[in-house]
């Protein structure tokens, strides 16, 4: 990866960038998809991937039969973009309006996990999405394992940015008789579904009730009161 500073710094609304190592870390642990992206033959490549920050990599994995995800694994730069909206902002007029959201932006080289530590490190994929869930199955298989490329983004200081609005909406035009205010979104887990082949009388495993709570306790940032100018 080139040392560019320029890219690792917030150039428009910069009171927005978050400059701490934990700020990061909260933005990637709150969600679990983002962006990852390179040029592939000249052309730009971008596909949604579930990841898992394990400390200072970003684990992900797909199928080895993906050309582009083999580039990638070979040495490609490649940046992984992941975005959690958090509310819509209303001025008084369009454009003041907004939205309340959390991002954050890593590159680097990403590296291939070798087969004697992929299934450990894609056990801590796991759990890190589904807590508790590894335990209640099988292991993987080799023949699983050899048809998984695992891949992991060292986390390096200077090639990530983070940027945050968690604010109600600019005055505007002031208008007392135009509402203005945030309508927060959040995630909800429903309920559990249960696949049809499986028997009635199996009960719900401690993962998945973990995961209804857990999910939106990590992902919903914190609510913004409504304004009633």
């Amino acid at each position: 990866m080139s040392n560019r500073p320029e890219l690792s710094r917030i150039h428009r609304l910069p009171e927005r960038s978050r400059a701490d190592r934990a700020d990061l870390d909260a933005v990637l642990d709150a969600s679990a998809i983002g962006t990852l992206a390179t040029v592939v033959d000249g052309e730009p490549w971008a596909v949604p991937m579930l990841y898992a920050r394990i400390g200072d990599r970003i684990l992900l994995h797909g199928s080895t039969g993906a050309g582009a995800l083999r580039h990638i694994a070979a040495g490609a730069p490649a940046t992984l973009c992941v975005s959690i909206l958090d509310g819509i902002v209303l001025a008084d007029n369009l454009f003041n309006s907004s939205a309340n959201y959390r991002s954050a932006v890593v590159r680097g080289h990403l590296t291939t996990i070798d087969r004697a530590e992929a299934d450990a490190a894609l056990t801590e994929l796991s759990d890190a999405l589904i807590p508790g869930r590894s335990a209640e199955v099988r292991p993987s298989t080799p023949k699983e394992l050899a048809a998984t490329l695992t891949i992991a983004l060292p986390i390096v200081e200077g090639q990530w940015t983070v940027k945050v609005r968690d604010a109600p909406p600019s005055e505007g035009d002031a208008n007392p008789r135009v509402w203005a205010g945030v309508v927060p979104i959040r995630e909800v887990a429903g309920a559990p579904e249960r696949a049809p082949w499986v028997d009635a009388d199996v009960p719900q495993p401690p993962s998945v009730t973990r995961l209804r709570s857990d999910r939106q306790d990590r992902v919903n940032g914190p609510v913004h009161a409504v304004s009633e100018s």
